[in-house]
């Protein structure tokens, strides 16, 4: 995700702080540093902690790099709002923070230093950044698309928003649990849940579905306030039993799979289309494949709420690899090529 936030961040950043273009071949030594760095960390991961650390540290480095290039342009822009691309750059620092402790984990075999590290990575970096942007341009489409939706985003919203991720990082740390815990944490998701499926329908659920590319990011942010809803329920049940009775990982599959998933793939579909010159649609091929990827989350949900079924996570993940080598064979062809409608890019 970190290589997806990059595009990202140095197309539609800019813009955000009124700052010229960024030319991509400058960024092209650090983005190479964090594709071989994953391509070692996946033989790492087979073959050795100590290659793995090495990988996952080149990853970390280029990132950082990349962090360090945008929080540049940040200082430097005169924008008058600025808060956006602030709360991005600052989770996208905490990002750095992870990946450095995954590698020093690695190279120490330190299991419980590197878990630390996921969840700072997903609470601290992934879903703040991710809600950041969903604040900004999910009612900013729908309104573009849908002229009777007004793109309603106030600034306390974007602030109970990632302010509920930063509140879990105590949690999934460990710094504080037990019964009590599991009870506040109900106090924060539940809350939570029913705000986040409120905006759902707020920002226009209901009337993107008329339109596919549309309802496709529509459908990523619903699974928020669902993971948030499974995570509630899922904390009301360990504080209620003593810790031995949950739902397992079916909230984080929801969130990771669901929400940072499907938007991704919303996302990335709309900027392939655009930047190539194509139209902004979403034809019956993407469709489709967006469609698997939502059987592969509710696959992967429901096999953690029933582990004893195992053909559920071998169809979640065969749901998961269609979807995702599907994308990659449909779109991928059409990057790095000139844009079909003759325009520079």
């Amino acid at each position: 995700m970190p290589l997806f936030i990059v595009g990202f961040l140095f197309t539609a950043g800019p813009r955000w702080i009124a700052m010229p273009d960024v030319a991509a071949r400058s960024l092209l030594a650090p983005v190479l540093l964090m594709v071989g760095g994953w391509a070692l960390a996946l033989a790492g991961f087979h073959f050795g902690a100590a290659l793995a650390a090495a990988g996952v540290g080149a990853v970390a480095l280029g990132w950082s790099l990349l962090v360090w290039r945008f929080f540049r342009l940040l200082r430097a822009s005169r924008a008058a709002d600025k808060l956006h691309a602030t709360l991005v750059t600052l989770g996208c620092a905490v990002g750095a923070l992870a990946l450095w402790v995954a590698a020093a984990a690695l190279a120490l075999v330190d299991v419980a230093a590197l878990r630390a590290a996921v969840q700072l990575a997903i609470w601290g970096f992934l879903v703040p950044v991710f809600v950041t942007v969903s604040h900004r341009m999910v009612p900013f489409f729908s309104a573009s698309a849908l002229p009777a939706l007004d793109a309603w985003r106030p600034t306390w919203l974007l602030w109970v928003m990632v302010g509920a991720c930063w509140i879990q990082l105590p949690f999934v740390l460990g710094l504080v649990g037990g019964t009590a815990a599991h009870w506040a944490q109900v106090a924060i998701d539940a809350p939570m849940a029913a705000l986040m499926l409120w905006l759902a329908w707020r920002w226009g659920l209901v009337q993107s579905l008329r339109i596919r590319l549309l309802a496709m990011l529509h459908g990523g942010f619903l699974w928020l306030g669902l993971s948030f809803a499974l995570a509630a329920v899922s904390h009301a049940l360990l504080a209620a039993s003593d810790g031995e009775l949950s739902l397992g990982l079916a909230p984080q599959h929801a969130l990771t799979m669901g929400y940072l998933g499907g938007t991704l793939i919303a996302m990335i579909t709309r900027v392939a289309a655009g930047h190539s010159g194509r139209p902004l649609a979403a034809d019956h091929l993407a469709w489709g494949l967006y469609w698997t990827l939502q059987a592969a989350v509710l696959l992967r949900v429901a096999s953690a709420l029933l582990p004893a079924v195992a053909p559920l996570l071998l169809l979640g993940v065969a749901a998961w690899a269609v979807a995702a080598v599907g994308w990659a064979l449909r779109y991928g062809g059409w990057l790095g090529r000139p844009r079909i409608d003759g325009r520079p890019g």
